[in-house]
């Protein structure tokens, strides 16, 4: 395994790669990602406990995503198993996405731990609550204070994001060790900043552009309810083209790829 650096307009090629093979098993790859959806929600309602049992579960159900895109990239039809594939695999590999797993709920523990400086700690009490079932009402979130701690969280959840973005598929198709895969994975995105950069704008371009979309339709359409009924389907489909473009970020970010 050997890190490879490319052009900044490697980034657009991503996406397209990611699109192109999305539109392949479009009914497919939309149907896994609703999947990892429901079975993070899920897991985060059991009680206590369910928020860091999703965390731990985050980073193998995203290489199960990552690892349908390359059934779809090789022609299969990536079936419902693919999802916990990483889960399933050889008992030390499992070990160490669970590691991964258990370092990636510690990081965003910190994360959120690091949002109480603007806030004293309300944002993180909120969040926590909301994954308790609780709800967050228009007030709250129109407070600075809580407006501010998201606006933290989101800055320290970048270092933390390029961390975990190849680790788990360092350590499923690597067998990389936990705690390694994190090391060469910060080194992959800051070696390819450019493209990441590049590859970034291109995702926040489009989710723009579909939600501008949107609004011109319902202005001459002079529908509010067609934004209600249609944007969320279409940013979780998005989301899910999403998912499929970080496979190809991680394809050419590693040269002799060894796949399991």
């Amino acid at each position: 395994m050997k890190l490879q650096l490319v052009p900044a307009r490697q980034g657009m090629q991503w996406m397209r790669q990611g699109l192109r093979v999305f539109w392949r098993q479009p009914i497919a790859l939309t149907g896994l990602f609703f999947m990892f959806m429901g079975l993070m929600t899920t897991v985060s309602l059991l009680p206590i406990v369910g928020t860091w049992v999703a965390l731990l579960m985050f980073p193998a159900c995203t290489l199960g995503l990552m690892a349908a895109t390359r059934e779809a990239v090789q022609g299969h039809f990536p079936m419902p198993r693919m999802l916990l594939v990483a889960l399933l695999g050889a008992a030390e590999r499992r070990r160490q996405m669970l590691v991964l797993g258990a370092l990636y709920a510690l990081g965003f523990a910190v994360v959120l731990m690091l949002s109480a400086i603007s806030d004293g700690g309300e944002f993180a009490r909120l969040y926590l609550n909301a994954q308790l079932g609780g709800k967050l009402d228009v007030e709250t979130l129109d407070q600075p204070g809580f407006q501010s701690a998201a606006m933290f969280s989101l800055v320290f959840y970048l270092p933390l994001s390029a961390l975990f973005w190849h680790a788990p598929a360092l350590v499923h198709w690597h067998g990389v060790p936990a705690v390694k895969s994190l090391f060469f994975s910060i080194m992959a995105c800051l070696g390819n900043w450019k493209a990441m950069l590049v590859y970034m704008a291109c995702w926040m371009g489009l989710y723009g552009a579909v939600g501008m979309a949107l609004m011109v339709m319902a202005a001459l359409l002079d529908s509010v309810a067609l934004i209600s009924w249609t944007f969320m389907p279409l940013m979780l489909m998005l989301t899910a083209m999403f998912f499929c473009t970080s496979y190809f970020t991680f394809q050419d970010s590693f040269q002799n790829e060894v796949l399991a």
